[in-house]
C-alpha cells in the first residue's frame, strides 16, 4: 500500500509500491512521494477519484470558488506532508543508529540462532516494526486529512485492518529481501550491489504478476464484471479488440470500492496471464459508459505502448545506480561512524539502517527524474485513450475533458498546484493540463490520423 512513509528501501518498498496499489485514504491520483512510484500505472488507474455529474460542455479545468479553496488547501497540506515524511524518515533512521536499536536487534537474532535465515526472520521484522511504529502517526494523519476532505469514507476499524495487513505483507517481503541482500554481501563484498540488482529485477516482475491474484483480493472484493454489468462488459470488449490486446470477459472484474472511498476508477493490472480490467462499483454508479471506456483506453495504452517493460527497464537502471552509490558511500559512513554505532562491518545486520538511509536519499533525489518520466508516459496514455476511443465514442475529446473535470471537482485536484510540488511529487500531469490536452488534441480535424492508433 502506498503511504507517506520514508521509502524504506529502494528495492523493498519499490516492490511494495508496485504490488500494493494505494494506501488506505490515499488516492492514486495524488502526487507520489517516492521515486519508484512511477510504476503506479502497472497497478494503477486513470483517475483514482470520485466524480460528480457535470452538465454542459467543458472548455477548461476550473473549480467553483469554495471548491477551489478546499482543493488548494488540501494540496498544500499534502505537499508539506510529503516533504515532512522524507525528512522525518531520515530522522527516524538516524535515531535508530544513535540509539543502536539495530545493534540490539542483531544481538538478539544472533543469540537465537547461528543460521543466517533465522537471524533474518528475527532482525527484519523487528527493524521494520520499529520504523512502522515511528512513522504510523503520519499514516494516521494522512487518513484524517482524506476523511476531512471527503476522499476516504472507510471506517477506522476497516482502515486499521488494512494497515495491519500492509505491515504483515511488508514484513514478509522485507525479511526475504534483506536475507538475500546480506547473503550476497557475504559472498561478494565488492560486487554485492550488482548481484543483488540482478536478483531484484525478476522479483519486481513477479510482484507485478501476482498482485491481482494474491494481494488485491486482500483489500477489496472482486466479482466478474459480466455478471454485474453485461452492457459495460460488451463496450470494454469492443475497446480491447480495437487495441489488439488479449483480455477476455473472464478477466474483466467489478471491484467493491464504495465502502472505503468515494474514488472512481477503471484500471488495467497484471502482466501475461494475470492481466485484467477492473472497474470500481463507484465508477459504474457515477460515470457514463463512454467515460469508463476512455479510462480503460488510457490504461490499455500503457500496455500497447509497452510502458510496463519500459518502466521496469528504466527503474532497473536506477536501482543499479542506487545500489552502486550505496556501495560507494556506505563504506565511508561505516569507516567514520561505524564503531560509534556499534556496527562491525557491511555484512553486519546492524548496517542495514545506514544503507536504508542512503537509499532513501537517493530515491528522493531521483523523484524529479522518475516522476517526469511517469508524467510523460501518463500523457502518452491520455493521448492513446483519445485516439483509441475516437472511432468508438462521439466527441471523445469532450468526453475525456468532462471525465477529468468531474474527477477534479470531487477529488479536489488543485488547478494551480505549487510548481515545486509538481516537480518533486506529481507522477501524472496536472488536471488543468489533462483537460486542456483533451480539448485541443484533434489531428483528425486536419485529415491526419492519430500517432498511436491509425
Amino acid at each position: 500500500m502506498r503511504k507517506y512513509g520514508i521509502g524504506i528501501a529502494v528495492l523493498a518498498f519499490a516492490v511494495l509500491g508496485v504490488s500494493l496499489r494505494a494506501a488506505p485514504g490515499r488516492s492514486r491520483s495524488a502526487p507520489s512521494n517516492a521515486a519508484l512510484q512511477s510504476l503506479t500505472f502497472v497497478a494503477g488507474g486513470w483517475a483514482g477519484a470520485a466524480t460528480s455529474s457535470l452538465n454542459g460542455q467543458v472548455t477548461a479545468y476550473t473549480l467553483p470558488s469554495d471548491v477551489y479553496k478546499k482543493a488548494h488547501h488540501r494540496s498544500r497540506i499534502r505537499f508539506v506532508l510529503a516533504l515532512l515524511s522524507f525528512v522525518y524518515g531520515l530522522v527516524v533512521l538516524w535515531a535508530m543508529l544513535h540509539w543502536k536499536l539495530g545493534v540490539k536487534y542483531r544481538d538478539w537474532a544472533e543469540r537465537l540462532s547461528h543460521k543466517r535465515f533465522l537471524q533474518a526472520i528475527v532482525y527484519g521484522p523487528l527493524l521494520l516494526i520499529t520504523i512502522t511504529v515511528f512513522t504510523a502517526p503520519l499514516d494516521v494523519y494522512s487518513e484524517i486529512v482524506e476523511k476531512e476532505f471527503g476522499i476516504s469514507v472507510q471506517g477506522w476499524g476497516s482502515w486499521s485492518w488494512d494497515w495491519v495487513q500492509e505491515q504483515l505483507i511488508s514484513i514478509i517481503i522485507f525479511t526475504i529481501l534483506i536475507w538475500l541482500l546480506y547473503s550476497v554481501i557475504r559472498r561478494s563484498p565488492r560486487r554485492w550491489w550488482f548481484y543483488f540488482w540482478l536478483i531484484s529485477v525478476p522479483i519486481i516482475v513477479l510482484i507485478v504478476f501476482i498482485t491481482p491474484l494474491m494481494i488485491d483480493p486482500l483489500f477489496h472484493k472482486f466479482e466478474p464484471l459480466q455478471q454485474k454489468d453485461p452492457a459495460l462488459t460488451a463496450s470494454l470488449e469492443q475497446l480491447v479488440q480495437r487495441t489488439g490486446e488479449n483480455i477476455p470477459p473472464e478477466r474483466m472484474f467489478w471491484m467493491g470500492a464504495a465502502e472505503k472511498t468515494t474514488a472512481l476508477d477503471a484500471y488495467v493490472t497484471g502482466i501475461g496471464a494475470s492481466k485484467r480490467i477492473v472497474v470500481y462499483d463507484t465508477t459504474i454508479a457515477k460515470a457514463t459508459v463512454p467515460e469508463i471506456v476512455f479510462g480503460a483506453g488510457h490504461e490499455m495504452g500503457h500496455y500497447v505502448l509497452l510502458h510496463v517493460p519500459k518502466s521496469i527497464a528504466f527503474l532497473a537502471g536506477l536501482f543499479l545506480l542506487f545500489f552502486y552509490l550505496g556501495y560507494r558511500w556506505i563504506g565511508w559512513l561505516l569507516a567514520r561512524w561505524g564503531r560509534k554505532w556499534g556496527i562491525r562491518g557491511l555484512d553486519d545486520w546492524a548496517s542495514l539502517p545506514v544503507l536504508l538511509f542512503l537509499l532513501s536519499v537517493f530515491s528522493f533525489a531521483a523523484n524529479p527524474v522518475v516522476n517526469a518520466y511517469s508524467r510523460h508516459q501518463e500523457h502518452q496514455a491520455d493521448q492513446y485513450g483519445l485516439e483509441v476511443t475516437h472511432a468508438l465514442t462521439p466527441h471523445s475529446g469532450q468526453v475525456a475533458a468532462q471525465a477529468f473535470q468531474k474527477i477534479g471537482e470531487v477529488d479536489l485536484a488543485d488547478p494551480d498546484p505549487n510548481p515545486a510540488d509538481v516537480f518533486l511529487f506529481y507522477d501524472h500531469p496536472t488536471m488543468r493540463d489533462r483537460v486542456q490536452f483533451s480539448l485541443t488534441y484533434d489531428p483528425w480535424k486536419t485529415g491526419r490520423s492519430g500517432e498511436f492508433v491509425k
